[in-house]
């Protein structure tokens, strides 16, 4: 009875006061009744080819629309090549194919909401790199029609998880907001993290566990993401992501 009585204390602190909370901020900060009113245009973030000549690999974040984004945020891959005069945008939704190039700015608005770069790789580094992202991104391999599922995944989040699965050297510490980046496949995977610094198990993307360097120690429940991150000393909490010290770098939006 009494282990009983802490798992309900903990559940109750750790998930249902965080999306309780979450879900009243979100809402309290209003934004658009419809995907047709929303703004999707460039968030005037990202990086100037024609400034900036180098290659640039960049992974965006942003908070989605309606009840989703008291919970979720969108992640998608920007790529330049160097001398390029454009970036190629990559990212997943939920509707014909669902891998899309460019269908929207590089940093464009996320049903209103402004993105955040969470992750970047220049230079010689993000040459080598880019390659091996676009050979992962076509080998996606939910990308015929009628794959995408919003919860548990395959969604737009598992599919920038599976690409830096796929290339360790990419280094990404996926947010604990981006629902679905434990989808591995259905039934139990196992497999390294999406940083490539751990390892990490999942039952169909309902519940697992990842261990490593850069992500801590994170508890897959339902999709969504219990942890701790000694490295930039902090929890992860549902509808929060990250809470702590330490986040000037990893501030999730």
């Amino acid at each position: 009875m009494v282990r009983f009585r802490v798992f309900v204390i903990a559940f109750l602190v750790l998930v249902v006061l965080p999306i309780g909370a979450g879900a009243g901020l979100y809402f309290a900060k209003g934004g658009p009744s419809s995907w047709h009113e929303a703004d999707w245009s460039s968030s005037g973030i990202a990086p100037d080819p024609t400034v900036d000549r180098e290659a640039i690999v960049q992974i965006y974040a942003a908070r989605t629309g309606g009840w989703k984004g008291v919970l979720a945020v969108h992640t998608w891959i920007a790529l330049k090549r160097e001398n390029a005069p454009h970036f190629d945008r990559f990212d997943v939704v939920g509707w014909g194919r669902p891998v899309r190039l460019n269908n929207y700015p590089v940093d464009g608005r996320w049903y209103s909401n402004i993105p955040k770069v969470i992750h970047e790789v220049r230079g010689q580094a993000a040459k080598r790199l880019i390659p091996q992202i676009e050979a992962a991104v076509v080998s996606y391999p939910f990308h015929e029609r009628g794959t995408y599922k919003i919860w548990p995944g395959p969604n737009s989040n598992t599919f920038v998880a599976w690409v830096a699965r796929s290339l360790p050297d990419l280094g990404l510490e996926m947010p604990a907001t981006a629902v679905g980046k434990d989808f591995m496949g259905p039934g139990f995977n196992s497999g390294p993290s999406p940083s490539g610094t751990g390892w990490q198990f999942s039952y169909s993307g309902l519940v697992g566990a990842t261990l490593g360097r850069l992500e801590g120690f994170e508890l897959n429940l339902l999709g969504l993401t219990i942890g701790l991150d000694p490295q930039d000393l902090a929890i992860k909490l549902p509808a929060f992501g990250r809470v702590g010290a330490g986040l000037s770098a990893h501030a999730e939006p």
